[in-house]
């Protein structure tokens, strides 16, 4: 299994500060403001880091399940691992996870960059398909989240 070098990159700038966005992105009701119906969080090094969209689905094809948070540095840096949609069961269902990183940098007092970098591809058709996926996904994601941080 090698891991390719294909990325999905996403930069938005939000008008919250650090901690803010921090909050948003670690917390159980800092990522219902902009993302998913439901979450389980558990900011530590193999915690959870789950996020659930489908919430009439069964357990386990509800959304970002089975995923943990992988590392971080407060109001900086958050890593964490991540699935493919229940829609491509091939890649869901793979024992090998992509992560996710996200940066917080601060450009001033009330405005942050958000920069999101999904890795860890492997080769193959519905790999491919859950790259696209995701290119489209995590726009709506950068955009929700700035929209929740308008005054």
């Amino acid at each position: 299994m090698k891991i390719n070098d294909k990325q999905i990159i996403k930069s938005q700038l939000i008008q919250c500060d650090t901690k803010t966005a921090w909050w948003k992105w670690t917390t159980h009701e800092g990522l219902k403001t902009f993302i998913g119906m439901d979450n389980k969080v558990e900011l530590q090094p193999g915690g959870a880091f789950e996020i659930y969209f489908l919430m009439d689905n069964q357990p386990g094809t509800r959304g970002g399940e089975g995923n943990q948070v992988l590392s971080f540095i407060p109001e900086e840096m958050l890593s964490f691992t991540w699935n493919a949609p229940p829609t491509i069961p091939e890649v869901r269902n793979h024992d090998h996870r992509t992560w996710v990183v996200v940066n917080f940098n601060a450009l001033d007092p009330v405005t942050t960059e958000v920069v999101l970098k999904h890795v860890g591809w492997l080769d193959g058709e519905k790999w491919d398909e859950t790259v696209a996926y995701f290119e489209n996904a995590w726009d709506i994601v950068m955009k929700s989240l700035a929209e929740s941080c308008k005054k």
